[in-house]
């Protein structure tokens, strides 16, 4: 395993520059994680930078167990979906988005990181994501990159970030989350009041955040847990430890 100390992640931003180097040039495999999030009104228990506290601790809790490099994270993300009726948001375009996303692995690759994975913790990311690393793909075929959001690394992980509203958001699981990364920033005053049900099912249109709930929440918040919280947090490391585990060794079927 190319690891560093145990329980201690690894961070692009407190390596020297020729220790950066050093690691990249000795360990040509080595998966780079990039945490995507987003800064967006969370309903009223949640800070707005949920996502992205959440997406950098995953990527840390993963790098503690298998020694992955973690980038410096993306915090301002696809946002759209969230209007500008609730305070707290800023977002990018889709374009400016893939800008961003392409220049961080151009730059990256030149000090040496030949494979990245973007670990998304926001919904509104997930398209985007995509097509910013279509043209990586395509032109620069010495790079490897691959995108993953938490929620989709098992069936069990779906079921549970869903379980209180398909199109969930600031719900039980994200809370429990937070609550396990960061407790002092979660309001569980305001969490136990501020469920909110899915409306989307059956609408033929999209809407912003503010035509489909009164404060921002899609779920129960007040239902989540610090122990639910750890427990997840516990299983989407493993995951990605395995993925970054697996990304090590992968090669195209076709080379």
């Amino acid at each position: 395993m190319a690891g560093g100390a145990p329980g201690k992640a690894r961070l692009w931003e407190r390596l020297t520059s020729p220790a950066l180097g050093g690691l990249l040039r000795d360990d040509p495999a080595h998966v780079g994680l990039i945490p995507v999030g987003a800064t967006e009104q969370h309903g009223p228990h949640l800070p707005t930078g949920t996502d992205t506290l959440i997406a950098r601790g995953i990527c840390e809790q993963a790098s503690s167990r298998c020694g992955a490099l973690v980038l410096p994270e993306i915090p301002v993300g696809c946002s759209f979906g969230h209007g500008r009726q609730l305070p707290g948001t800023l977002s990018l375009s889709p374009a400016q988005f893939a800008g961003l996303v392409q220049h961080m692995v151009d730059w990256a690759a030149a000090s040496g990181l030949r494979r990245m994975l973007f670990v998304n913790a926001h919904v509104g990311n997930v398209a985007p994501l995509m097509a910013a690393t279509d043209p990586v793909r395509l032109e620069r075929p010495d790079l490897r990159v691959g995108v993953v959001s938490w929620w989709t690394m098992s069936d069990a992980l779906a079921r549970e970030a869903a379980a209180d509203g398909a199109d969930w958001h600031a719900n039980r699981a994200e809370t429990s989350l937070m609550l396990a990364l960061h407790p002092e920033l979660v309001d569980l005053a305001a969490a136990r009041n501020a469920a909110d049900p899915d409306r989307t099912d059956g609408l033929v249109f999209r809407y912003t955040a503010a035509a489909l709930s009164t404060n921002g929440v899609t779920g129960r918040p007040g239902e989540a847990t610090r122990d639910q919280g750890a427990r997840l947090l516990s299983a989407i490391a493993e995951l990605l430890t395995d993925r970054v585990m697996r990304g090590r060794e992968e090669s195209p079927p076709f080379p």
